[in-house]
């Protein structure tokens, strides 16, 4: 017998139940009970995600997540970090007194040299507050007073699979749960036809080769895999088997998943499996969907002016601009957590040319989402998260000309921005050196980042713990993590 599942049956009632019965129980009699009072006429809705008992800890500003993952590492002094002193020191040796013996990756520490490559783009002030940002962001420039930007989060891997696993799961050791994962865990959703995470991998323009995408970065890890996200496709049907197949109507298959609930039920009170309420509330869920996803990806009743502020590619299936309208729709509709990872940000060579490209994807949709919710009133309660897994070296990785460069992984310090929320507008958090390579004022961990996020929503993150393999674990880590209150109203 599997050691898991011999160690539930061994449980007491009284263990059982208080360990996970109670709260995936609710889920599968929320859905039973909502399906078989669909047809009452006063029937009062039942939550199909609602959260833990005690939570949120206390009010919080944030009721929704939208992240923006650009993943690969996105050039921190390309972008947000302006460092106009660099131009002096264009294709000279990086000082020993500023690299200090810092480990790097085996793509460059071959090199016999590592030459200094000033950014090439223009940086302005923007704003009332004078936020200096990179000419390839015009549009999202247009936002800095609605934005805080933390210019020193630092990490502690230097590839990408470990540092994409730490930033989402606060952890590089695979295995835990995701952010999106905790907060539909803790949180649960508003909407009763929609998942409570939802994960959106738009396509790319740059034409480089990308860095893959890790499931593990929407993975429920060790909690019930009912809070994984849900990974909706931009070509086909957005989710596989939603759809009836020929010949199966809603009334039969309502029925057949009637049936299947009580069979799956009574499995459950026979072998206290878990697992057996999350697929009684993932098929639900299922059906669900099938009305919910079509009237939710039918753009047409957006406004003219809404489709063009997000950009000619916002009718493209799959393109980063359908993705950041479709976070604005779900947001809409209830769901707690939408993710997107917008892939190609791995510059390691030719980073004028692909940085110019995956900003063109990016820019006007971001600042389009921003814009958007506020018109609706939903900044307010909308966390929106812009950011990568680790920044880029200021050294030139391969041959370093004048319009021509790459750059290798950097996790000493690089950009992240929150805005909405309960967030401050216009602020500019932390200062790094002349070289854009270690923080000098105020750094920030990523697990500090998190805990800020869940502060947001919320939810105070040391004391938001699951037990397993014998320690307290949270999203933030077992080490001291702060919340940046600097950032918040």
């Amino acid at each position: 017998m599997h050691p898991i599942l011999q160690q539930q049956l061994e449980l007491t009632r009284r263990q059982f139940f208080g360990a996970s019965g109670i709260r995936l129980g609710s889920v599968a009699v929320a859905a039973l009970a909502a399906s078989a009072g669909a047809n009452e006429p006063h029937a009062v809705p039942t939550q199909m995600h609602p959260p833990l008992p005690g939570l949120p800890h206390f009010p919080p500003r944030a009721k929704s997540v939208i992240y923006l993952h650009m993943n690969g590492g996105p050039a921190q002094m390309d972008l947000w970090d302006y460092k106009p002193s660099l131009a002096e020191h264009f294709d000279k040796d990086l000082p020993d007194s500023v690299r200090q013996g810092q480990r790097i990756t085996t793509m460059t520490s071959g090199q016999a040299r590592f030459p200094v490559a000033p950014s090439m783009f223009k940086f302005a002030q923007h704003g009332e507050c004078g936020t200096w940002v990179s000419e390839l962001l015009p549009h999202t420039a247009q936002c800095v007073d609605d934005i805080a930007l933390v210019k020193t989060v630092h990490t502690n891997a230097i590839n990408h699979d470990p540092a994409c696993t730490y930033v989402m799961t606060g952890s590089e050791v695979p295995g835990k749960p995701s952010l999106g994962s905790w907060v539909s865990y803790g949180l649960g959703s508003e909407s009763n036809d929609l998942p409570a995470f939802i994960v959106l991998t738009p396509t790319w323009s740059s034409g480089a080769a990308a860095q893959a995408l890790f499931t593990r970065m929407w993975s429920s890890g060790f909690l019930s895999s009912q809070y994984t996200g849900v990974a909706l496709r931009h070509m086909g049907d957005p989710v596989l088997y939603v759809q009836n197949p020929a010949g199966v109507s809603a009334r039969s298959r309502r029925a057949m998943l009637d049936t299947l609930g009580e069979l799956n039920r009574r499995t459950f009170e026979s072998l206290g499996d878990p697992e057996t309420l999350t697929r009684m509330a993932q098929y639900e869920m299922a059906f669900r969907m099938q009305s919910s996803v079509p009237e939710l990806t039918d753009l047409s009743g957006e406004t003219q002016e809404t489709l063009e502020m997000y950009g000619p590619e916002v009718e493209k299936p799959g393109s980063f601009a359908a993705s950041a309208l479709l976070a604005r729709r779900l947001v809409e509709r209830g769901v707690r957590i939408v993710q997107i990872l917008h892939r190609g940000w791995d510059q390691h060579g030719n980073l004028p040319r692909d940085l110019r490209a995956q900003c063109a994807d990016t820019d006007q949709p971001t600042a389009a989402l921003l814009k958007d919710l506020k018109a609706r009133g939903l900044l307010d309660e909308t966390l929106v998260v812009w950011g990568g897994e680790f920044g880029r070296t200021v050294y030139s990785q391969g041959q370093l000309t004048a319009d021509n460069y790459g750059r290798d992984h950097h996790p000493r310090n690089f950009c992240m921005w929150l805005a909405g929320g309960g967030v401050k507008g216009g602020v500019v958090h932390g200062e790094t050196d002349d070289f854009s390579y270690s923080p000098i004022v105020d750094p920030v961990h990523i697990n500090d980042f998190n805990a800020t996020i869940l502060h947001c929503l919320g939810i105070n993150h040391e004391t938001f713990t699951v037990k397993f393999q014998g320690l307290d674990q949270r999203l933030t880590g077992v080490e001291p993590s702060r919340v940046v209150k600097e950032l918040l109203l």
